[in-house]
């Protein structure tokens, strides 16, 4: 799923070619994908856009009228922008819609084009809603933007309740952006365990943990930045680049030794027990149920038990049966 980084970049994109724009026409190719009704799609059609903004993992679309209205586009995992020339088809397969934006003198980019949203999967999950004012105040989780937090902030809600470091960054009611890929790199980053609890947390801990997500969103926000040329178009929670995330199996790249992962749902968390848990392994609940007390506690122990089943087992031929002897 975009997270903050990805997020962020589509917005800057976006907004310098639709601000000034008026959104002549939006065309729906799945039924799936508005959620609201009132106000209906064709009331955004022939406004103008005012901005482009951000909503923890939402892009929002401000449209100008005597009654503002907002365009909400949520990506969820597989949804994605492409920008095309003006009256550009949507894509059979995996496109959901097309906005176009007519051309605009007091534009930035005064050429128009057509925004195209996709989704790359067969769970079509991405969603549209066109919501006045109170509608886009609903739609807020309400999370902490933590690039501009302060520390007394970001300590109090940290702690506002007892989770795992994992859960507490990915919470969007606790902080705004944050998912499973960055969540892995700032937890990496910080040098902190993702299984550690919040409130046992000193305030030392806390502002080297601030200070991590900050260095990582804005390393990483930056580097989208450069790579993301024209438009762009290959967002992605996979990047080569990254230190662990979507890097189970291979060398971290602080310590070399191999990095773990804990599946758990549609996702999984992806550590370094050398750099982030003095060794021990945190244990996958489905695979704890399953060993039990065989669980290994430890990389070393881990890789022990891969080299044994590695070994060849000897072969057992049994003995030939003794012959009867004859009458």
């Amino acid at each position: 799923m975009p997270e903050l980084p990805d997020v962020t970049v589509y917005v800057e994109h976006i907004a310098r070619r639709t601000v000034g724009h008026t959104l002549e026409r939006v065309r729906l190719a799945s039924p799936f994908l508005l959620r609201t009704a009132d106000p209906p799609i064709g009331a955004v059609q022939g406004r103008v856009v005012s901005g482009v903004s951000r909503l923890g993992k939402r892009i929002v679309l401000a449209l100008e009228g005597a009654e503002r209205l907002h365009l909400v586009i949520h990506l969820m995992v597989a949804g994605r922008f492409r920008w095309k020339p003006l009256g550009a088809p949507v894509p059979g397969k995996v496109g959901l819609a097309a906005f176009d934006f007519g051309a605009a003198s007091t534009a930035l980019v005064p050429d128009g084009g057509t925004l195209v949203l996709t989704e790359a999967s067969s769970k079509k999950r991405a969603s549209l809603h066109v919501v006045r004012d109170e509608g886009l105040r609903a739609l807020d989780p309400g999370g902490l933007e933590v690039m501009g937090a302060t520390f007394e902030a970001f300590a109090e809600r940290l702690r506002s309740e007892n989770h795992t470091l994992k859960r507490a960054l990915t919470d969007p009611h606790l902080f705004s952006g944050i998912g499973n890929a960055y969540s892995d790199e700032i937890l990496h980053h910080a040098r902190m365990s993702p299984a550690r609890l919040t409130q046992k947390m000193p305030d030392e801990d806390v502002r080297a943990l601030l200070a991590a997500i900050q260095e990582v969103l804005a390393a990483w926000t930056d580097k989208l930045r450069e790579r993301s040329g024209e438009f762009p178009e290959t967002v992605t929670a996979f990047v080569p680049d990254m230190a662990v995330h979507g890097k189970y199996g291979k060398p971290c790249p602080r310590c070399g030794k191999p990095v773990q992962r804990i599946r758990y749902a549609d996702n999984e968390m992806n550590y370094c027990p050398t750099c982030q848990t003095e060794g021990k392994l945190l244990a996958d609940r489905s695979l704890s149920r399953l060993l039990r007390g065989d669980w290994p506690k430890t990389l070393e122990e881990l890789e022990a038990r891969k080299a044994g089943r590695a070994e060849p087992k000897a072969e057992v031929r049994a003995a030939p049966a003794a012959k009867r002897p004859r009458a």
